[in-house]
């Protein structure tokens, strides 16, 4: 009984990595100038980007924790010397996405108590810092990531409350959408990207594995973690596509430098300003963290120095990505180049996990992938491949 209240929260801190990691400031400003631009077709935004969603992670979770491999390692088993270039694509997609994340802890800081960017930056870092310094820093950053993620959704939920956003019309156009089906479909890419690109694939999966459950015996767990990560980030989804619609159905347009601040101020006021600081700063810190955590893992099968200080690779991971901060301040441009990376990355780490699932050497003899997700990862490989092509295109214009 103790063993599985333990295993309990480790369950729910992998599921809560992943969906609120995806859930980062890139993906609330995403929404707010989607939901802009579209109203309630985002809706069918949502539904198709978490429909495919939900196959890379069952995949990928599947694959890696009943082979017991973390990413680079599985794509070493698959192709000799693939798992380092994998590596080096999540550590510098990871790194890129975290100065961004950096930047939103102090736009959070910023909007909540007007606090000076470069004082949030230095506070955002200093938060994401103090949970690897805690012996267990596993359970801090599980209890971390739930207490913020719930924070995220019950202001968000207090936002819908002020807005009353009109539900009917919501779920109408989610399913029929009035901008029409095609017009939808680079948002929906976007999405995909934003979701389950780069790191945030493996941040649940590797702490999963971090914890020991792994192997066919825990692969009710596994898929339990994986749908509960799922839900969480499509239920955060929904709530923020909602309180955004409430507002800008009734005519608003939003500032585009900063489309969903304006969106929590034009609807609840300087009260719902101050709560979008509260939502940056959950949102923020949970993805400095996600993101630093992950893309370590993804050094540490690889070099033993990494391995025995895990802990301050950690550290010094979140400390480059606020001092390029620093220096930087706008990282509009490397967050394009991160999304072009993220494009690239998702095919190829998917496309290895697929060919993993049909290799008894890395799953076990006994263990057999269901046809349908291998199929139906296929075409999400298909179509994130495209979406790679999509971001160079953008990212050399």
């Amino acid at each position: 009984m103790e063993k599985k209240k333990s295993n309990l929260g480790v369950l729910l801190g992998a599921a809560f990595i992943m969906a609120i990691s995806s859930s980062g400031p890139g993906f609330l400003t995403q929404t707010a100038k989607f939901v802009n631009d579209y109203h309630g077709g985002f809706g069918f935004v949502i539904l198709i980007s978490m429909i495919l969603a939900v196959i890379v992670q069952l995949n990928v979770w599947r694959v890696l924790c009943v082979s017991g491999l973390r990413g680079q390692d599985v794509a070493n088993k698959v192709l000799p010397g693939m798992g380092y270039v994998i590596a080096a694509l999540i550590v510098l997609g990871g790194l890129v996405f975290n100065i961004g994340n950096v930047g939103g802890g102090a736009l959070g800081f910023n909007a909540l108590l007007g606090v000076d960017l470069k004082w949030g930056y230095i506070i955002t870092c200093a938060l994401g810092v103090l949970i690897f310094l805690f012996k267990n820093a596993g359970k801090a950053m599980d209890m971390l990531t739930k207490v913020l993620g719930g924070i995220m959704i019950a202001i968000i939920l207090i936002v819908i409350f002020i807005v009353q956003p009109p539900v009917g019309m919501a779920v109408k156009e989610t399913f029929v959408p009035s901008v029409g089906y095609t017009t939808l479909f680079p948002a929906i890419l976007t999405l995909l990207g934003g979701t389950v690109g780069g790191y945030i694939t493996f941040s649940g999966a590797h702490r999963l594995i971090d914890a020991g459950i792994t192997k066919q015996e825990h692969l009710g767990q596994i898929k339990q973690s994986s749908v509960m990560g799922i839900c969480v980030a499509t239920l955060v989804r929904i709530l923020l596509f909602l309180a955004i619609f409430g507002v800008v159905v009734k005519g608003v347009s939003l500032d585009p430098s900063n489309p969903a601040a304006d969106a929590f101020k034009q609807g609840a006021g300087e009260l719902g300003y101050r709560f979008f600081g509260l939502v940056l700063i959950s949102a923020s810190i949970t993805a400095v963290v996600g993101a630093a955590y992950t893309s370590v893992s993804f050094l540490k099968t690889l070099s033993k120095t990494v391995a025995k200080h895990e802990k301050w690779f950690i550290v010094g991971f979140i400390v480059l990505s606020t001092l390029v901060m620093e220096v930087i301040g706008q990282p509009a441009q490397l967050l394009v180049l991160a999304g072009a990376l993220n494009g690239l990355i998702l095919p190829l780490t998917l496309g290895i996990c697929l060919v993993a699932s049909q290799k008894p050497e890395i799953m076990g003899e006994s263990y057999h992938h269901p046809k349908v997700l291998l199929v139906l990862g296929i075409v999400v490989v298909i179509l994130s491949a495209y979406l790679g092509i999509t971001s160079l295109g953008k990212l050399f214009a």
